[in-house]
């Protein structure tokens, strides 16, 4: 991963790389690499992910048939 620093602009460029690992899911998986997971609750968040994909998966393509409403956007000021 390669993050390219500009102007010396440090703060900005620290800001890009973690926001390239969150997307990376590099966080995630260093938070579960830190202690020991049984497999029976691997197996157990595993599937609880699927189950969560799947919902989220279902509820957008009900919103883009129109069954349920669209997500209202989020106007931020500047």
């Amino acid at each position: 991963m390669q993050v390219d620093v500009r102007d010396n602009n440090v703060d900005q460029a620290l800001r890009v790389l973690k926001k390239k690992m969150q997307r990376e899911g590099l966080f995630r998986e260093m938070k579960a690499r830190r202690s020991y997971e049984k497999p029976s609750e691997k197996r157990a968040r595993e599937k609880a992910d699927a189950i969560r994909r799947s919902r989220k998966l279902a509820r957008k393509q009900a919103q883009r048939e129109g069954l349920l409403p669209m997500p209202k956007k989020v106007v931020r000021a500047r």
